[in-house]
């Protein structure tokens, strides 16, 4: 739980399931996140060796995450979190 238990980290592994993404769009997927609070919930998950981080030498700068094989192996767990959600709404 101290890896993923906090409020933006289940979120952005989740939007990160299907393939990597840059990071404005991920940050776009993710509501009500502020700046401030992805930049420090991505270098947390970079560190914690969930996501990886790619930068590309292009101008304006383009980073990219994506989860790694860390964080692959939580997808059951994410999709089960996500189903439970769905279904707690419905009631």
């Amino acid at each position: 739980m101290n890896l993923i238990g906090t409020k933006w980290k289940p979120l952005v592994l989740f939007h990160l399931l299907e393939g990597g993404l840059r990071s404005g769009v991920l940050q776009k997927h993710i509501d009500g996140i502020s700046n401030k609070m992805f930049t420090q919930t991505v270098r947390e998950l970079e560190k914690d060796g969930l996501i990886s981080r790619k930068v590309y030498p292009v101008v304006p700068p383009k980073v990219e995450y994506k989860l790694t094989k860390r964080g692959q192996s939580l997808e059951g767990i994410l999709r089960s979190l996500d189903k439970w959600g769905l279904e707690d709404v419905e009631q």
